[in-house]
C-alpha cells in the first residue's frame, strides 16, 4: 500500500467509527440495540445513500478495488472475528446443565421446525426466495434453513436482563436452549460453508472438514477447555495484569480462528468456541471480560457492522414480496418451534408463548450468517437485504412481547431514581444531620416545593438487611421514608472537606446517596441501599455492572463519585 492508500484506509475507518458509534448511542438512548444505528451509519455512507447523493466522495471513501478495499475487508474481518469471540464469552455453559432438559426440548423443537420449514421451502421455491443459479440447490436450502432457526443469544439475554427475569427459571430455559440452537446452527453452517469452498472435491474435502470441525469442538470442550483452565493461573501470575490475560485470550482467539479457516470453514467460528471455552473458565477475571467487551464493542463490532450497509444498496434491492415472506416464514416457524418445545417442557401457556418470541430473536448472528453467505455467492442482495430487516424487526418485538405475554413485574431501578438536579458535586454539610437537610432541599426543589427536613424518618432496617446508614469503601449510604413522594429518589452529594458519622467519630466520608421513597416501601429502600453496597464493595466493577445492565446516566454519575474515590 503507498501512502495515499494508508491515509484514505485510516480516513475511512474514522468517519465510519464516527457514524457507527454517534447512531449506536442513538439507538440505544431510544431504548433500541445500538447494532440498529450502526448498520444505519454504513447504510447512509455507503452506495443506499451517500452513493447516490455524492458517487465521488463513496468511490474515494470505501473503494470497491485496490489495496485499499482488502486492507479495509482484512479490518473487517478481524473485527467480526473478535466480535465472535466476545458473544462465546457470554455463553454460561452451566446454564445447559441446570435445566438441560427442557432446554434441551425448546432448543430441538426450535430449531427443527424452522429448519424443516426453510429446507422445504428454498427447495421447492428457489428462485422466489433468490437462489444463485450456481449454486447446488441443496446447498441453497440448507442455509436459509439455517438462517430461518438460528438465534442471538446475546440479544436474548440482553431482553431478559431489562426485563428483570435474567434468574428465573424461565430465563435459564430460554438461555441454554439459545445455546443449544446456536451451536447446531453454527456447526451446520460451517459444514455448508466447507462444502461451498470444496465444491471440486466434494467427497473427500466436504468429509476431512466435518471430521477436523468436529474434532476441534470436541478438543476445545474437553481436553482444551480444562488446558485453558489451567493455564490461566499461570497467565495470571508470570504476567502484568491485564494486559498478559488478555493478550492470552486473544492469541487463542487467533489460534483457534486460524485452524478453522485452514480446514475449510471460517474464521469465526474458531473464535466463537475459544470464545466459549475460555469464558467458561472461572480463572478469567471479570475485569478481563469487560476490558475486552468494552473495547471490542466500541470499537470492532461498530466498524463491522456499518460496514455492512457499504455492501449492498438497500433501496435497489429492497424486494417488499421477499422480505415479507422472510419475515412470515421466520417468525411463524421460529414462534411455532419455540411454544412447542416449550410445551413439551412442561412450560405454562404464557410461559410457552413468551419462549416463542424469546426465540425468535436473531439480531447481530443472522446478519453475519447472510453476510457471509453473500460473499460466497449463496444468496442474492435481496434476500440478504431481507435478512437484515429481519433481523432487526425481530430483535425489537422480542421484549415487547414478553413483557406483554408474561407482565412480569419491573424492579425500580437506581438509574429511574437519578435527576441531574440531585447530583451535588459540593456537599456544604459536615455531619449527618445537616447533609440530610441539604440533600433533601435539593428533592424539595424536583418537587417545586420545599420538602421540610422532618418530614424524613430514618428507616429500621431488620437485622439481616445491610444497614440504612452503612459505608461502603468510603462511600456512606442513607435512606428514609417520605410521605409526600410516590416514587423513589436518589440524591448524590460529593463532599469535599469529607462527613462525619458523629462528633466523635474522626472517619469522614466524601461520597454520600440519600435514598429516598414512599414511607410504605420499605423494601424499595433497602433493595436500592443493598444494590449500590453491593456495587461499591468493589469500585473497579461498578462501571462493568451498570454498562451490562444497560444503565447510562446512572453510569455518568457513577463514575464521577469512583473516579473521586480513585484519587482519594
Amino acid at each position: 500500500m503507498q501512502p495515499d492508500s494508508i491515509t484514505v484506509l485510516l480516513l475511512s475507518l474514522s468517519v465510519l467509527l464516527i457514524s457507527a458509534r454517534v447512531l449506536g448511542e442513538l439507538a440505544h438512548r431510544l431504548r433500541q440495540p445500538a447494532v440498529v444505528g450502526e448498520l444505519l451509519a454504513g447504510v447512509l455512507l455507503g452506495p443506499t445513500v451517500l452513493g447516490q447523493v455524492a458517487p465521488e466522495i463513496n468511490a474515494f471513501l470505501f473503494p470497491q478495488a485496490g489495496p485499499g478495499a482488502v486492507a479495509f475487508a482484512t479490518v473487517t474481518g478481524l473485527a467480526v472475528t473478535l466480535f465472535l469471540m466476545v458473544a462465546g464469552l457470554e455463553v454460561d455453559l452451566s446454564n445447559v446443565w441446570r435445566k438441560g432438559l427442557a432446554g434441551l426440548k425448546v432448543g430441538m423443537a426450535g430449531i427443527v421446525i424452522p429448519f424443516a420449514a426453510g429446507l422445504l421451502c428454498a427447495w421447492h421455491l428457489p428462485h422466489f426466495f433468490g437462489a444463485q443459479p450456481h449454486i447446488d440447490p441443496l446447498l441453497f436450502a440448507l442455509f436459509l434453513a439455517i438462517a430461518m432457526s438460528i438465534s442471538a443469544l446475546p440479544v436474548i439475554v440482553k431482553t431478559l436482563l431489562d426485563l428483570n427475569l435474567y434468574r428465573s427459571d424461565f430465563a435459564v430455559v430460554i438461555v441454554s436452549a439459545a445455546i443449544f440452537n446456536d451451536l447446531v446452527g453454527w456447526v451446520i453452517f460451517a459444514v455448508v460453508l466447507g462444502m461451498i469452498d470444496n465444491a471440486a472435491d466434494l467427497g473427500h474435502g466436504v468429509t476431512r472438514t466435518v471430521i477436523l470441525a468436529l474434532g476441534f469442538v470436541v478438543f476445545v470442550f474437553t481436553a482444551g477447555r480444562k488446558l485453558i483452565h489451567r493455564l490461566l493461573p499461570y497467565v495470571q501470575a508470570y504476567t502484568w495484569w491485564p494486559g498478559g490475560e488478555i493478550g492470552f485470550v486473544v492469541i487463542l482467539t487467533l489460534l483457534g480462528a486460524s485452524f478453522t479457516e485452514w480446514i475449510g470453514i471460517h474464521a469465526i467460528f474458531g473464535a466463537f468456541f475459544i470464545g466459549m471455552a475460555v469464558g467458561d473458565s472461572p480463572n478469567l477475571r471479570r475485569r478481563s471480560r469487560y476490558i475486552l467487551d468494552q473495547f471490542i464493542a466500541n470499537v470492532f463490532s461498530p466498524i463491522f457492522f456499518a460496514s455492512i450497509g457499504l455492501k449492498v444498496n438497500f433501496i435497489a434491492h429492497f424486494d417488499g414480496p421477499l422480505i415479507l415472506a422472510i419475515l412470515v416464514l421466520a417468525c411463524g416457524c421460529k414462534l411455532v418451534g419455540g411454544a412447542l418445545g416449550a410445551k413439551w417442557a412442561r412450560m405454562g401457556n404464557r410461559e410457552s408463548l413468551a419462549a416463542g418470541f424469546a426465540m425468535n430473536s436473531r439480531g447481530a448472528m443472522e446478519i453475519i450468517l447472510g453476510l457471509l453467505a453473500l460473499e460466497r455467492g449463496i444468496i442474492s442482495q435481496e434476500l440478504f437485504v431481507a435478512l437484515v430487516i429481519t433481523a432487526i424487526v425481530t430483535s425489537m418485538m422480542g421484549g415487547p412481547m414478553i413483557q406483554a405475554i408474561l407482565r412480569p413485574v419491573r424492579k425500580v431501578r437506581l438509574e429511574d431514581a437519578f435527576r441531574s438536579a440531585l447530583f451535588l458535586p459540593g456537599l456544604r454539610a459536615e455531619s449527618m444531620k445537616a447533609a440530610i437537610e441539604e440533600m433533601a432541599a435539593s428533592v424539595g426543589g424536583v418537587l417545586k416545593g420545599r420538602l421540610e427536613p422532618h418530614r424524613i424518618r430514618r428507616v429500621q432496617c431488620a437485622p439481616e438487611d445491610v444497614a440504612c446508614a452503612a459505608i461502603v469503601n468510603d462511600v456512606l449510604l442513607l435512606a428514609a421514608g417520605v410521605e409526600e413522594i410516590g416514587r423513589p429518589y436518589v440524591v448524590v452529594g460529593i463532599s469535599d472537606g469529607g462527613l462525619r458519622l458523629s462528633p466523635l467519630d474522626e472517619h469522614r466520608v466524601h461520597v454520600v446517596f440519600l435514598i429516598l421513597s414512599p414511607t410504605d416501601d420499605p423494601a424499595m429502600r433497602g433493595d436500592m441501599v443493598t444494590e449500590l453496597s453491593q456495587l461499591y464493595r468493589d469500585p473497579a466493577m461498578v462501571e462493568q455492572t451498570l454498562q451490562a445492565r444497560g444503565f447510562t446516566d446512572f453510569l455518568a454519575l457513577i463514575r464521577t463519585s469512583t473516579i473521586y474515590l480513585r484519587k482519594e
